[in-house]
């Protein structure tokens, strides 16, 4: 990730208010206030220095940080944090890679392609009973059916 070539740069003196939607490479150095989401890029990266600050959600398939994040972190393939790396919120992430010093205030959440898979194929489902109480259920969805 250290290669990666950076399309947009936000610099150190830079302050920016609003969601940001990119594609490619995005490296903060300034301080972000809104949401970074890359945009249907599964090879889009996110590096944020040690003096680049969100504050917001982050959902990007590469991150690469040494700053700090004021929100949830989702990274579907890959998140590296650095030494001087500090989450406060949810880390979700496929890979992990943490640096001694990095800090996350907050869960995390291994996400993998089965395990999220087989969570959308149910749906719970709330059935009454003969008393009047009533008890929560999971209810799998049929499965596709393809003629034989």
């Amino acid at each position: 990730m250290s290669s990666a070539r950076v399309d947009t740069l936000i610099g150190k003196q830079t302050e920016l208010q609003g969601d940001i939607h990119f594609a490619g490479g995005l490296h903060i150095d300034g301080k972000v206030k809104g949401k970074i989401i890359a945009t249907s890029d599964e090879s889009a990266v996110l590096s944020v220095s040690e003096s680049g600050s969100i504050e917001g959600d982050v959902r990007v398939p590469h991150v690469n940080l040494n700053g700090t994040v004021q929100g949830d972190v989702h990274a579907s393939q890959r998140l590296q944090l650095s030494a001087k790396a500090r989450v406060n919120g949810n880390v979700y992430y496929k890979l992990i890679e943490m640096a001694g010093g990095a800090t996350v205030n907050g869960q995390m959440v291994h996400e993998d392609a089965e395990k999220v898979e087989a969570i959308t194929h149910q749906r719970p489902k709330v059935v009454s009973t003969t008393t009047d109480e009533r008890e929560l259920v999971t209810e799998r969805k049929p499965a596709a059916s393809g003629s034989s």
